[in-house]
């Protein structure tokens, strides 16, 4: 039988970035370049990133770094696509409920985008806009998937912070943290509730890539 061999060649003096690198996306999927600059720039430089993917690919995960919004995203390992008993999913997968709301602040996030150094919503607003999408959720649901949320990086805000002015600053990292089909039946979902009909240029929309394939 053939024999698989992992062979890393780390510095020592980077052993405990790169233990720390596996261990944050292992534990919150997510490196946000704007949380942990450390960790993302650790990450990022070519030959260290080549090292935590030949280890993680070891446990059937890699990693995936996007230079253009400074994240980095723990994701299952391709090769093990036809590999008996490992599934194929997304490492992040949230109920139905925390996805409308994962859609309300990805919406909040694209609106304010470019305004200002840092990326944010308060509460109070939040709550509006869950209202206009009609998001019926009540305050301790709220702060759960917020809990969540912030547990993977794709938000940061203060939970003893319960006012309206209370500050919830939002991560790219929201755009990442999508299971493609459940994502599908939430749109939908939303769509019948609000009479909305998908037009054909809709049906052409490349969920997984995010690209429109229409010409």
């Amino acid at each position: 039988m053939g024999e698989i061999k992992l062979n890393l060649s780390i510095k020592e003096e980077n052993m405990p970035l790169f233990k720390r690198c596996v261990r944050k996306l292992l534990g919150s999927t997510f490196i946000v370049g704007d949380k942990d600059e450390n960790l993302y720039a650790f990450i990022s430089r070519e030959s260290n990133r080549q090292d935590v993917s030949d280890y993680l690919r070891m446990i059937g995960f890699d990693v995936l770094v996007d230079e253009k919004v400074r994240i980095a995203m723990l994701k299952p390992y391709e090769g093990d696509e036809e590999t008996p008993g490992l599934k194929r999913s997304n490492v992040v997968v949230f109920t139905s409920e925390q996805y409308h709301l994962l859609l309300v602040l990805w919406e909040a996030y694209l609106e304010s985008l470019g305004y200002s150094e840092q990326n944010i919503v308060f509460l109070g607003d939040l709550i509006d806009k869950m209202k206009a999408y009609n998001v019926d959720m009540d305050g301790s649901k709220l702060f759960a998937a917020l809990k969540i949320f912030k547990k993977y990086d794709l938000i940061d805000f203060d939970p003893n912070n319960k006012s309206e002015d209370a500050i919830i600053t939002l991560y790219p990292s929201l755009q990442f943290g999508w299971n493609i089909e459940q994502f599908r039946t939430v749109v939908e979902e939303y769509m019948k509730e609000n009479q909305y009909e998908v037009s054909p240029e809709d049906e052409n929309i490349d969920f997984e890539s995010g690209e429109d394939d229409t010409e």
